[in-house]
């Protein structure tokens, strides 16, 4: 294998360096984000002793796949079976999103020469859309960036077979995904349309099949393992606002979207259309949450639009307008540049500071507080505690305890919302008495007493 075969590996090995630090090292700051990595820690245990997904932070005894189809995150049960911590998650899709660079990087270096191929994998794996994700703690969505990447790649590539073969596996990744693989099957189909007849008809059995994969996650298998029989997020498009609802949200993120990643020039490829179902649901939504350019959203998007800029660029070669032509040869390397230039201003600028690789003292206090819960026991906790506590006790959401009335209740109180402990525990569990088992680094721990 030469240099230059090497050299989108060499990128990749680079990202989950740099990923991997980013996501352990706020891990140990004890500054998680949300309550995914636990939800997710909780379903893949499940697995990894061979039994349901239950994640009781959904709600007690609720399983995972009542809430978003995403099997696939069996795969990791086996090596959390060997390493039993919520570091082993963020370690996996730390790996994942940065294999995803080595697909992006080869097909564009294919069509547009070494240099500018890495480029655009840099360009990719610097991506705000990528950093925002690694900062979210873990998703399952990890496994999808990979997954299109690929595909796209082989669909560039022309190889039609292996574009839908890569691209089928998304109806596992989460319910939403199966309508993503119909548009990359509809991409592919558009593609082959002049070379083979054959894959342009497996292309768009292929779609048929990506549409009602979905269709049945939708209404059928999220329904039959969700204890009320439904699917949770209709409500959040159901009744909401108006599409034209956060409109100034939605461009600034189309613009966050297509200016500094594709400089506009990804609207000149096809494979732009593989994005429309993502951004499509995201706008449609009730939540806010999903307008914008925080969180974990965006990074399905990251490998589509890196690729569509790649592909635009290959067809402006022929352009007629001498002006294009020259925009469109030096983008690959501003798009590297911008993100390197924004990078200061995203996640893993933190890793320049040398906070971010020390332990402050309040984390130490705080895990001492929680080491002194017992393994095995329910624990109700909020969002602080439930990365030290789920793969070793049975965990509980506070406040949604539904009837159970837990061990013990782990909070953090940093910004002091708990005033009286005492009299918030009476409100959540009335007929139970709780005493106060330690308090430190912004956290308490109470005790059911009897």
């Amino acid at each position: 294998m030469g240099w230059g075969e090497r050299a989108p590996w060499l990128l990749a090995l680079l990202l989950f360096a740099a990923y991997t630090a980013l996501s352990v090292l706020r891990y140990h700051r004890m500054e998680t984000r949300s309550w995914d990595l636990g939800i997710f820690e909780q379903a893949i245990r499940g697995y990894a002793w061979l039994g349901a997904p239950i994640a009781d932070l959904k709600g007690p005894g609720d399983n995972v796949l009542g809430d978003h189809f995403s099997p696939v995150t069996a795969l990791i049960a086996p090596v959390y079976r060997v390493f039993p911590t919520p570091v082993t998650l963020l370690v996996v899709q730390a790996a994942l999103f940065a294999l995803a660079a080595v697909p992006v990087a080869r097909a564009a270096g294919r069509l547009l020469g070494r240099g500018k191929g890495l480029s655009v994998g840099a360009a990719f794996g610097l991506s705000w859309g990528m950093q925002r994700a690694v900062d979210f703690d873990f998703h399952e969505i990890c496994f999808a960036v990979p997954l299109i990447a690929f595909s796209l790649e082989a669909l560039l590539a022309r190889r039609w077979r292996a574009a839908l073969l890569w691209a089928l596996p998304l109806v596992l990744v989460k319910e939403d995904l199966g309508v993503t693989l119909g548009a990359i099957a509809l991409v592919t189909a558009w593609r082959a349309r002049r070379d083979s007849r054959r894959a342009v008809w497996w292309a768009l059995g292929a779609a048929a099949f990506g549409a009602l994969a979905a269709l049945l996650a939708f209404t059928v298998l999220i329904p039959a393992f969700n204890t009320a029989g439904g699917y949770d997020y209709w409500a959040k498009v159901d009744g909401g606002p108006t599409p034209l609802a956060g409109a100034e949200t939605k461009v600034r993120t189309l613009l966050w979207l297509l200016l500094p990643t594709t400089g506009l020039l990804a609207l000149r490829s096809p494979l732009l259309l593989v994005a429309a179902p993502t951004i499509g649901w995201r706008f449609l939504s009730g939540d806010d949450h999903y307008w914008s350019t925080d969180w974990h959203y965006s990074a399905v998007l990251m490998p589509v639009l890196l690729l569509a800029l790649a592909d635009a660029a290959d067809i402006t070669r022929r352009s007629p307008r001498p002006w294009l032509r020259r925009y469109a040869d030096g983008l690959p390397a501003c798009a590297a540049a911008a993100a390197l230039a924004l990078t200061p201003s995203l996640p893993l600028g933190a890793l320049t500071e040398s906070a971010a690789w020390r332990k402050p003292e309040k984390a130490v206090v705080a895990e001492r507080i929680l080491d002194r819960i017992p393994d095995g026991a329910t624990v109700e906790a909020n969002v602080g505690p439930i990365s030290r506590l789920a793969g070793r006790c049975r965990v509980l959401w506070v406040g949604d305890s539904r009837g159970v009335t837990p061990d013990y209740i782990a909070l953090n109180n940093g910004s002091g919302w708990v005033r009286d402990p005492y009299a918030y525990a009476r409100r959540l569990h009335p007929k139970a008495r709780y005493y106060l088992h330690g308090e430190g680094g912004g956290y308490l721990v109470l005790k059911r007493s009897g």
